[in-house]
């Protein structure tokens, strides 16, 4: 029996979602065995997770937005930067995809329009990219499990803050057609015209979700867009769940209680953070939440602090969202030179390291990216 239109049998799903033995991934584990050469189960393990980056941001040559507070990247940066290749550093990642985001409220937004021409100028550069590199954006679960399947990783479209909406809620459906398929609702600014809730590093001032951010919720739902409330506040959260009748994620974030060991940057990030009551009601209501690498020095640290998530809610609603830049040439911002020493990618080193701290292979595949295909499959069955 297949589930909806997604393409996919209700057997294949729960494949997916559970790390089942009998996936049907032959091909990807040759694509995929790079392990750290030390381990022999690394290899079998990414064979059978379809690695997903649930938040990372991805900006082609003479995209990246200066952000209005802080300098902006230098030269030689961007000079080392636009030599990277999107496809080139996807497979090298070890992923079956990222959630490619733009910071929209880092471009110059001077004026209502701004934010939409920028996001819009943004999605035509990453068009390109792909075309390039012969890559395409992940539009469902069964598009997802086929990058995996054939060692072509994809991108699934999403931005960090719906800013270009600005009250016309028909600019949902135009990035819809353009393959958007995760919306980040906020973000650290206001849209300019009708914002849409409270964020976490803001003084409260809109009373959570506003009348406007739920219709934009309910909007998603419609279409099949993943509705991502990281930067939220834990009010703005609850009121979306209210008129969800999807689950919702927070795809890049650390529990309240870590520090990686630096607590003074940790008192900076803060705000960020989220308590455990805040991650259980995402996790409550089917969700996930994305543990990312910031405040972790070592690989060490970010397993761990995976771990701390998965104690609190539970192995089936904990991801990874590295909040980290792929195309990026400044130190310890690249997803794959997050840490030293990743000669295998990112993904390789991680899933060895959690190998190392005693989890199982149907954690990892879970964790690594089965939790997010299982919510984003629901979430786009039946739709183009």
């Amino acid at each position: 029996m297949r589930s909806g239109n997604s393409g996919l049998s209700r057997r294949e799903l729960l494949t997916i979602g559970t790390g089942a033995a009998g996936t049907t991934l032959f091909g990807s584990a040759r694509l995929y065995a790079t392990g750290d050469g030390k381990d022999p189960r690394v290899a079998q393990v990414l064979a059978r997770t379809i690695g997903i980056d649930m938040h990372n941001h991805v900006y082609p040559a003479g995209t990246e937005p200066h952000p209005q507070r802080g300098p902006a990247p230098r030269q030689e940066e961007q000079q080392q930067a636009s030599g990277l290749s999107l496809p080139g550093e996807l497979r090298r990642s070890g992923l079956a995809a990222v959630c490619a985001s733009f910071v929209l409220d880092f471009a110059r937004n001077e004026k209502p329009g701004d934010a939409r021409d920028n996001l819009l100028n943004w999605l035509t550069a990453v068009d390109e990219q792909l075309k390039e590199g012969h890559l395409h954006r992940a539009l469902n679960l069964k598009e997802l499990q086929a990058a995996h399947d054939h060692g072509r990783p994809a991108i699934v479209q999403t931005v960090e803050g719906s800013h270009f909406i600005e009250g016309r809620l028909d600019r949902v459906e135009e990035v819809y057609k353009r393959g958007l398929r995760h919306l980040q609702l906020l973000h650290d600014r206001d849209d300019l015209v009708s914002p849409l809730g409270d964020t976490n590093t803001g003084t409260p001032h809109l009373g959570g979700l506003t009348a406007f951010g739920a219709d934009v919720v309910k909007e998603c739902n419609r279409l099949g867009i993943l509705v991502d409330l990281a930067h939220a506040s834990h009010e703005t959260v609850l009121a979306a769940l209210k008129v969800a009748t999807q689950p919702l994620i927070v795809s890049h974030t650390c529990l309240d209680s870590r520090t990686g060991g630096n607590p003074r940057m940790a008192e900076m990030m803060k705000p960020r953070l989220i308590s455990k009551e805040h991650a259980k009601v995402v996790a409550g209501a089917g969700g996930i939440v994305g543990v990312w690498t910031k405040l972790a020095g070592s690989l060490q640290d970010f397993v761990e602090s995976i771990k701390a998530m998965v104690d609190a809610v539970g192995i089936d609603h904990v991801g990874i969202g590295t909040d980290t830049d792929l195309l990026s040439s400044r130190e310890g911002q690249g997803t794959n030179m997050a840490y030293p020493g990743l000669s295998g990618g990112f993904f390789s080193a991680v899933v060895a390291e959690m190998l190392h701290q005693g989890f199982t292979a149907d954690d990892i595949v879970k964790v690594g990216g089965g939790n997010y295909c299982r919510v984003f499959g629901k979430v786009t069955a039946g739709r183009a």
